[in-house]
């Protein structure tokens, strides 16, 4: 006997023109601002970025939600646009954000308040989103590329603010790593269990095909705490099993993550002790400790994506002057 399942025909479905909105266009950061605040390290990230470039080598970016609901995204398509990063890699979280901006210019409801009405998340515009994954998955596409094609395609009146639009238009893969349950949509009507797991599990692959050519190259994890870590780890397993059938290596590479954490040692080429609480911190343990280990490098850089990610898109494309 299959078990009961919740009958999503209950549901009452809001407009979104009802639902209070705790970001909007605002936020959004302009590439030719000069930061206010100087971050060690952001120098040495630049010039790896740049090197790697000049290799032919990836440079790919993790980025979780909060990146993008800080106005991140201008500053980010340009240095896409300028080639600085080959691949952006999002979780659901952070296409949801993506889409909701470039679709009405505002995002980011209150959690507390609408979990109490019994509202969070079942909004009726939304649901957009499953439609757009759902054509994607049926036309061989991965997520992020569905939703940035149905975001340009469509011609949301701030499109011009999407990463994963601007992605579809400059051909440059960005994916979006989901997991299921964990995000608004499913919640929909709309949303396809089959249709996201094929579209997600695509991008996985898009995902682990980049990262095989991170030999020289650049992984930059910007405020994801799990899908971020855990993605590249499996990732950089497959490419490094392939490489070594191949005789080739994939060690020297370097690695960098933003985030708010105070690491309690400098040297966080080294994994904290299990009785250190921040063991169980992956980006410290998998990205700047354990998958470098071989010959790479790694650099921890903190402080808030909103100074974090103007310092480095201004030193790229003005070397700190």
């Amino acid at each position: 006997m299959p078990f009961p399942m919740f009958d999503r025909s209950r549901l009452l479905l809001k407009p979104l023109s009802e639902r209070a909105h705790d970001v909007n266009l605002s936020v959004m950061m302009r590439p030719d601002a000069v930061p206010d605040t100087a971050f060690a390290d952001i120098n040495a990230v630049a010039e790896r970025i740049i090197r790697a470039r000049k290799q032919g080598a990836c440079v790919l970016m993790m980025l979780g939600a909060h990146v993008i609901r800080a106005g991140a995204a201008p500053c980010l398509i340009r240095l896409m646009e300028e080639g600085y990063i080959t691949h952006f890699a999002l979780n659901g979280a952070g296409g949801i954000h993506d889409f909701e901006l470039a679709m009405i210019g505002a995002t980011c409801e209150s959690v507390a308040r609408y979990i109490s009405e019994g509202q969070f998340g079942l909004w009726q515009e939304t649901d957009r989103y499953n439609r757009a994954v759902n054509e994607g998955a049926r036309d061989g596409l991965g997520f992020g590329e569905s939703l940035g094609r149905y975001i340009w395609e469509n011609n949301f009146p701030y499109r011009d603010v999407s990463l994963l639009a601007a992605a579809y238009r400059l051909k440059v893969p960005a994916t979006v790593h989901v997991g299921i349950g964990c995000d608004i949509v499913h919640e929909l009507p709309g949303a396809d269990g089959a249709a996201i797991g094929e579209a997600s599990y695509r991008d996985f692959l898009i995902y682990t095909h980049s990262l095989q050519s991170l030999e020289g190259g650049v992984f930059l994890n910007v405020g994801s705490a799990v899908i971020g870590p855990e993605v590249y780890l499996k990732a950089l397993s497959m490419c490094r099993n392939a490489a070594a059938r191949e005789g080739r290596r994939l060690a020297r590479f370097t690695t960098a993550v933003f985030d708010l954490h105070p690491l309690e040692q400098e040297d966080t080429s080294h994994e904290p002790d299990k009785s250190n609480p921040y063991y169980y911190y992956r980006p410290w343990k998998t990205i700047l400790s354990r998958t470098v280990a071989d010959g790479g490098e790694s650099f921890y850089i903190r402080g808030h994506h909103q100074k974090t990610v103007p310092a480095l898109t201004h030193r790229l494309l003005h070397g700190g002057d």
